[in-house]
């Protein structure tokens, strides 16, 4: 059909005598022929805007979009902003002309027809183009169809489950309903399905890509009655491959850097303080970092969190191995020290002839009696028992001594301190892969 393009300047509103929305003929005759085309001074006396089309059922709404843009995807306030063109078809059997042609009209005498009172229930802040004019399409075709177009752009509400942050796939949608008409008013539908949706397959975006997209209908349950719905849901799965470089790989190297210390010498103590302490912090860091973009909603522990306080148990690990490392190893040297102080006095007793003996209160020091002074002590102690009375002796003999040392040393002490850094080099590395495998596993496949 060919398409007559009307471009009309009207310098006054109409009258406010049509406040019920009826233009008269006397009315009309207030635009000349050079503002209204004689077609559409036929079409408009009598027509009321205010009435509905089609009062013997339910007028019947196509609609279809074009996804301009999804300009952000907000995880904080849990919405998307979109720019959108919503089109609109229904027949007005009032606006029946001859012919096969169609008539394009200007955007604002949209307020001269009835159109349906659509709105997004899910919108946050929306607004209408409006440069140059308002973005409004307004076609009519002889038989009575209304083609209304125009382009939008809403930030809508998205509830988003974060669970698996930043191997999230989130399923967002975007609702289109009637205000006032019910489902006995108006019905709503795609006009074509799902190809009814354009823009979708060619969308890119910065973290996300569209994974797939479908339509649906339905009908929204309110107080008042049941009201048309239209849907279409579309999946968005997140571009991993960014956190992957951020945030994994370098948290994945501050463990490993963490592991150096294991082949440092026990006696250089800075050095592996250090160490320990740089990449503890580091960690930190980089974990106080990540939350930044992110809501702090104490109901969602996140992927990236859950890794993250992996790598800090193993880099603290690292840290406390080389503590219980050190102290083993000065619990050694001083049970050591302590043996040797035991043999040589021991070794010094047998060359003087006497007996050393270590009392309770100091068992590092030895007491030397002489063999005059040990036959007194014996002599006492047998008047002692022959009086009925008997009395534990004060001190021990060595291999009592060595005994306790003993049991102490295997109790509180490693029998090679340097094992422990020994066993770690190989149980650490372990443990962080066999867990990586399992953190990987779980938030990918299942």
């Amino acid at each position: 059909m060919n398409s007559i393009s009307l471009i009309l300047d009207f310098p006054t509103p109409p009258s406010p005598s049509c406040s019920l929305g009826v233009f008269s003929a006397s009315q009309l005759d207030d635009w000349n022929d050079s503002q209204l085309l004689p077609t559409i001074q036929k079409l408009m006396k009598g027509y009321n805007r205010y009435l509905r089309p089609n009062f013997n059922g339910p007028v019947e709404i196509g609609m279809s979009l074009d996804i301009a843009s999804i300009d952000a995807i907000s995880e904080i306030n849990m919405d998307y902003t979109a720019t959108i063109f919503l089109r609109q078809r229904w027949t007005d059997s009032r606006l029946v002309f001859p012919g096969n042609e169609s008539v394009s009209m200007d955007g604002r005498l949209v307020s001269l027809l009835w159109i349906p009172d659509t709105f997004i229930p899910d919108s946050k802040r929306s607004f209408l183009h409006d440069v140059t004019v308002e973005n409004r399409l307004i076609r009519i075709f002889s038989n009575g169809t209304v083609l209304y177009a125009l382009r939008i752009t809403a930030t809508i509400a998205c509830n988003m489950d974060l669970t698996k942050y930043p191997m999230d796939r989130q399923v967002c949608s975007l609702q289109l309903e009637s205000w006032g008409y019910n489902v006995q008013d108006v019905v709503f539908y795609w006009t074509r399905g799902n190809d009814s949706v354009r823009g979708l397959d060619t969308l890119r975006l910065a973290q996300y890509s569209v994974e797939s997209y479908y339509t649906s209908v339905s009908q929204a349950v309110y107080e008042t009655g049941l009201y048309p719905r239209l849907v279409l849901h579309f999946s968005l799965r997140r571009n991993v491959l960014f956190f992957i470089l951020e945030t994994y790989v370098p948290s994945t190297l501050l463990v490993v850097l963490s592991w150096v210390s294991f082949w440092i010498s026990q006696s250089s103590v800075p050095a592996r303080t250090c160490i320990g302490v740089t990449t503890v912090l580091t960690m930190t860091t980089l974990m106080m970092g990540s939350r930044t973009s992110l809501p702090n909603a104490n109901c969602f522990i996140k992927a990236i969190d859950v890794y993250l306080g992996i790598c800090f148990t193993f880099i603290f690990g690292a840290l406390l191995e080389y503590a219980c490392a050190h102290f083993c190893t000065l619990q050694h040297q001083t049970i050591s020290d302590v043996q040797r102080d035991l043999q040589r006095e021991f070794d010094e007793s047998n060359t003087n002839g006497a007996i050393p003996l270590v009392t309770s209160s100091h068992p590092s020091k030895l007491m030397e009696q002489s063999p005059k002074q040990e036959g007194v002590r014996s002599q006492s102690i047998s008047s002692r028992e022959e009086q009925g009375g008997t009395q534990p002796l004060k001190g021990c003999s060595l291999s009592s001594i060595k005994d306790i040392s003993r049991k102490a040393k295997s109790i509180f002490s490693v029998e090679n301190p340097h094992n422990i850094d020994r066993y770690a080099r190989t149980v650490f590395p372990l443990s962080f892969f066999f867990v990586n495998v399992l953190y990987w596993l779980y938030y990918l496949f299942i």
